[in-house]
């Protein structure tokens, strides 16, 4: 029989961009299904499509036996003799041709479902592969549905999802209007494939300045590294791999029009660049800009900073609701703890002047301070930071005294510590009184109080000081008085 068809599955290729052997095969599977609703399940048959002619033929294939137990795939030799010949012996496979026409309107639509469905699947299958080589890129759609927060957008045809934590706050979106975003995932679920979108991943952020800085495009320029708060402030650091080009101004571009371009696109966000280092310092000093750092202390254990900037520099480098400082420690993969340098300056003069020999701690006589000071234990912070295993060898202690002695150093650090930060906290709050402050001119200096080394701690604690042992008076601590 011939059914022309072979231009209408063409057609159907060529609008669902689907490869025409899979729509022949989808084809072949669809009168399969026909002709077993018609004959049986069990039954073998096979379908052959001629795709330059478009003819059809539906075979139905039987084996010959002596006693029939599945009648949907055999037939007796005597049926078979009688329909075919007398050649006809058991084993051999006789076939029998199958009009379409005959199949009936439900195994029509069988074949129908099938045909649909595998267009369908292979649609499916078609755009998962095109999308998920495409995440990373940056897609141009129009809005087609908002949904609860979440935006469905048409993307030639093809349905993509930008959900709503996807979205940078504050911006709106109404159908049929024109969006651009970053593809991040694509997902192959039960319903076909979902392509997921985001406009606040920094990755969204790089790919826009790669489209509008040809030098990052052509390889010359490189971002190395993005942190961004959608919406409000981000930060780039960019190298140049040829010393005659600018990495910060070609990202910058003329009278800022390149960078701009990326703001207004990003609703407003404003965007720091600042030059790459490969040292951690030179990197860290840059990314807090605008701010100025005087100094940087690196702690390589804890991955983390201390950066010390001039008091009036502190909450620029701080940033509103702290963004600077947070998206520095993004950018550079560092924890960074800022620090004024005042603050910096009064922690490290207070830090020398409450430094305690072990020799004044409660419970230390001189032969034990000299036994503790052959095993590298000076201070009571050493002695707070030993373990009970390493005094246990220190002569004179047992296990016991050794416990209690660490106990007893260890609460002596910690009342240290509380004192140093109430006079800090009391240098602040003197630091910011009024410049006519009655009680500050009130006071004659001679009748300043001096601050006892052994009022700083519990006399349980440290041994009540002698009188050469006095600590330093507050001139001494600050200077010359605030007087």
């Amino acid at each position: 029989m011939d059914y022309n068809i072979v231009e209408a599955l063409g057609a159907v290729a060529r609008e669902k961009n689907v490869d025409r052997a899979t729509l022949m095969e989808s084809l072949v599977i669809g009168l399969q299904s026909a002709a077993k609703k018609k004959v049986g399940l069990n039954a073998d048959i096979q379908v052959e499509v001629d795709e330059d002619s478009g003819e059809i033929e539906i075979i139905r294939r039987r084996r010959v036996v002596e006693r029939v137990v599945d009648s949907e795939s055999e037939v007796s030799v005597v049926d078979a003799q009688a329909e075919y010949g007398d050649e006809i012996i058991v084993g051999d496979v006789v076939k029998t041709y199958m009009d379409i026409n005959e199949f009936g309107r439900n195994a029509i639509s069988v074949a129908k479902q099938v045909l649909v469905q595998k267009v369908r699947d292979a649609e499916r299958s078609q755009i998962f592969e095109e999308f998920r080589d495409r995440v990373g890129d940056v897609i141009v759609g129009s809005v087609q549905q908002v949904d609860r927060g979440n935006i469905l957008v048409n993307v030639n045809r093809i349905e993509a999802m930008l959900p709503y934590r996807e979205r940078i706050r504050g911006e709106n979106y109404h159908q049929g209007k024109t969006i651009k975003a970053f593809i991040v995932e694509v997902q192959n679920n039960a319903k076909g494939p979902q392509v997921i979108l985001s406009r606040t991943h920094p990755g969204f952020l790089k790919t826009l300045f790669e489209s509008e800085v040809p030098e990052i495009e052509e390889g010359i320029v490189e971002i190395k590294g993005v942190a961004r708060e959608p919406g409000t402030r981000s930060k780039i650091a960019v190298v140049s791999h040829d010393e005659r080009v600018d990495a910060v101004g070609s990202c910058v571009g003329m009278k800022g029009s390149r960078v701009q371009a990326v703001t207004r696109e990003l609703s407003g966000e404003k965007i720091d660049i600042v030059p790459w280092s490969s040292d951690t310092v030179g990197l860290i000093t840059r990314a807090l800009s605008p701010a100025r750092v005087n100094h940087i202390l690196v702690d390589e254990d804890s991955q983390g900073v201390t950066a010390i900037v001039d008091d009036d520099q502190l909450s620029l480098a701080i940033g509103r609701e702290g963004k600077n400082v947070r998206l520095a420690a993004k950018l550079t993969g560092w924890k960074i703890d800022l620090v004024s340098a005042s603050e910096y300056n009064l922690r490290q003069r207070l830090a020398e002047q409450l430094s305690m020999e072990v020799s004044v701690m409660s419970g230390v006589d001189d032969e034990l301070s000299a036994a503790l000071k052959a095993v590298g234990i000076e201070t009571v912070d050493d002695l707070a930071a030993a373990t009970v295993l390493k005094l246990e060898g220190v002569e004179g202690l047992d296990t016991k005294a050794a416990e209690t002695l660490l106990l007893t150093a260890q609460a002596t650090m910690e009342e240290m510590r509380k004192q140093v930060e109430e006079m800090i906290e009391e240098e602040k709050a003197e630091r910011a009184k009024p410049l006519f402050d009655d009680d500050v001119f009130g006071e004659a200096e001679g009748d300043e109080k001096k601050i006892e080394a052994s009022e700083l701690f519990d006399g349980e604690l440290a041994k009540e000081a002698k009188p050469s042992e006095k600590g330093p008076t507050e001139e001494e601590l600050f200077g010359e008085s605030k007087d």
